[in-house]
C-alpha cells in the first residue's frame, strides 16, 4: 500500500512568491534573416560602389550605404544559435522578454540580451557531511542528486547562481534528514536509515523538490552514496551489532532445541517406547538442551547400569 510521502518534522522551505513564470519569447527562424542579411550587405556595396561612380550623388549615396551598414550590424546582432540541452532566457532593457527552448538559429530583437541556461539533466554529489543521527550518535552521510532547470525564468531571476543554490540546498537537505532518522532501528518498528533507503530517499527527494521549487529546478532522483558511523565509533558498533547477531542466532537455536524436545518426549509417549516420570523427563529434557544448545561437540556417556541407577 502507498502512502503519501511527507517533508519529516514539518519544517519547510517558505519559498517568496515568483516574479516571473517562463514563456516563450517572440522570435523568427534565422535562416530568412540570412537571406535578408545577404540583400542588405549586396546592396550596401552597391551603393559605395556607386558613391565612387557618381561624384554629383556620392553623398546621399554614401548616408544610403552607411544606413545600410548599421541594419546589417543590427540584423547580425539579433541571431542566436540555440543547442539541443539548452535555452536562451532574452530580457529587453532588464525585463524578462521570454525563453527560446527551440533548437538551432534563431533571430531576436537585436536590442535584447540572451543569457544560457542549459537544460540538461545534471548529477550532483553532495560532501560527505558527518552528522549525528537522531540518536545523537555521529555519522557519515553523502547523496547524489539528479536534478534538472525547468522553469528557466525561476533560475536566472529568482535566485543567484542556482547552481550554488541547488547544491546548498541539497546539502542542507542530506543533514537535515541524517538528524531526522536513526541509523539501525535495533529491532523496532521506526524507519533508519540503513534499513530503509528507499523511504529516506523518497523522502529526501520531497524535502529537497520543496527546498528548490523556488529556483525553477525539478529533482529527478535522490540516492544515499555513503552511510556508515563515524570512524571514532565505528568499532563499538560493530561490536554491538555482533552481539545482537550473536544473541538472535542463540534464541533461533534454543526455539529450534525446544521443539526438537518436545517432538521426542511426545513421540516416545505416543509409541510408548518407555514410561519416564516427571523427574527423569526433566533430566532427559536438560540433557538434550545441552547438547543441543552447546557450541561444542558432546562427549557420548553408555549408561550401562538400569534406568534408575
Amino acid at each position: 500500500m502507498s502512502a503519501q510521502v511527507e517533508t519529516p518534522t514539518a519544517q519547510r522551505t517558505n519559498a517568496p512568491s515568483q516574479p516571473v513564470q517562463e514563456r516563450a519569447a517572440k522570435y523568427v527562424h534565422g535562416l530568412p534573416m540570412l537571406l535578408l542579411i545577404g540583400v542588405v550587405a549586396i546592396a550596401m556595396i552597391v551603393a559605395f560602389w556607386q558613391a565612387t561612380q557618381h561624384k554629383s550623388a556620392a553623398a546621399a549615396l554614401v548616408w544610403v550605404g552607411v544606413i545600410l551598414a548599421v541594419g546589417l550590424v543590427l540584423i547580425s546582432r539579433g541571431f542566436t544559435a540555440v543547442v539541443p540541452g539548452k535555452a536562451h532566457v532574452v530580457q529587453l532593457f532588464g525585463k524578462y522578454y521570454g525563453t527560446i527552448r527551440e533548437p538551432g538559429l534563431q533571430w531576436v530583437n537585436p536590442f535584447t540580451n540572451r543569457i544560457a541556461v542549459s537544460t540538461r539533466i545534471r548529477n550532483l554529489e553532495t560532501a560527505q557531511a558527518k552528522v549525528n543521527d537522531a540518536d545523537g550518535n555521529p555519522i557519515e552521510i553523502a547523496a547524489v542528486v539528479v536534478w534538472q532547470v525547468q522553469d528557466t525564468a525561476h533560475a536566472i531571476y529568482s535566485v543567484d547562481e542556482y547552481t550554488k543554490f541547488v547544491a546548498i540546498q541539497s546539502e542542507t537537505a542530506v543533514r537535515h534528514i541524517a538528524s531526522s532518522y536513526p541509523y539501525d532501528s535495533r529491532g523496532t518498528d521506526a524507519l533508519s536509515l540503513r534499513e530503509n533507503a528507499d523511504e529516506i530517499t523518497q523522502r529526501l527527494s520531497a524535502e529537497l523538490t520543496d527546498r528548490v521549487r523556488s529556483a525553477g529546478v525539478q529533482v529527478i532522483e535522490t540516492r544515499l552514496t555513503r552511510l556508515s558511523y563515524a570512524p571514532e565509533i565505528a568499532q563499538a558498533m560493530l561490536r554491538q551489532q555482533q552481539a545482537s547477531a550473536v544473541v538472535g542466532a542463540r534464541q533461533k537455536i534454543v526455539e529450534g532445541a525446544v521443539g526438537m524436545v518436545r517432538l521426542a518426549l511426545q513421540r516416545l509417549d505416543e509409541e510408548g517406547v518407555v514410561e519416564l516420570d516427571e523427574e527423569r523427563k526433566a533430566a532427559m529434557v536438560s540433557n538434550l538442551l545441552v547438547v543441543l544448545c552447546s557450541e561444542q561437540a558432546t562427549q557420548q556417556v553408555v549408561n550401562t547400569g538400569s534406568l534408575y541407577q
